[in-house]
Order: C-alpha cells, then structure tokens, then sequence
C-alpha cells in the first residue's frame, strides 16, 4: 500500500476509528458528551488500549505557567482524541486540537465528532 509507511501511527489510529464506530454504533450521538466519553473509555478498557482521560498539561512561555489545556483523551502517549457531539467540524476545533499538540509536542491528534449520519473524523499532524 503505496503511502502507509508514512502515515503517523496508522495501526493505533485505524484501531481507535474502529472502536470509536463500534460506540456509534452501540449509542449513537444523541447522549451528552460526557456520556460518549465514557463509552469510548469502556471500548478501550475491553481492547487493552493504553489511555488515559481529561488530561492536563501546562502551557508555558519562558518557562513560566501561563495557563493549561484538558485533552479528552492520550491514548499510548501518542495520539490526543478529542471529542465532539455535532454535525461538523469548526476552524475552532482544529485549531483547538493544533494547539494541544504545539504544547504537548505530540505528533497526532484525532477529532471525531458524533454526528447524526456516522461520525467524521478528522487526522491532525504536528508540522514543525
């Protein structure tokens, strides 16, 4: 498969859209985002993914605090997911994502809204 070699993390990624179909599936996308979470919390606990929810990390400028972001999810100490419950993605939303991953160093990042017809996700790499 010409291109794959170069896709960051494609097992774990394709492994997480699977489940993150598999909650879709199971209860839609009319439930609060809380509950989304935890569903997604619960696929990976059954498949052993190593994860961990509502992280914090700082944001520095010379080496000083200035404030701090939440990610919905690390999963591997890799890839950050983010979470939405809506029919698209936002400039915001990308920008969001952009930003955790600038101050995280992390290479991937995956937005996923649930929407009415499915979820669309949306891969986010860290150009530096």
């Amino acid at each position: 498969m010409e291109g794959y070699d170069k896709i960051v993390y494609p097992e774990l990624s394709y492994q997480i859209i699977g489940m993150l179909f598999e909650v879709w599936n199971g209860i839609g996308y009319s439930h609060k985002e809380k509950y989304i979470q935890s569903a997604i919390a619960k696929i990976f606990r059954e498949n052993k993914i190593d994860f961990q929810e509502q992280i914090k990390i700082d944001l520095k400028f010379k080496d000083e605090k200035i404030g701090h972001y939440f990610f919905d999810f690390l999963i591997g100490n890799k890839i950050i997911l983010e979470i939405k419950r809506r029919e698209y993605f936002s400039k915001h939303d990308i920008d969001q994502v952009y930003s955790y991953l600038k101050t995280s160093g992390l290479k991937l990042g995956i937005i996923v809204c649930f929407s009415s017809r499915g979820i669309k996700f949306k891969r986010i790499l860290n150009i530096r």
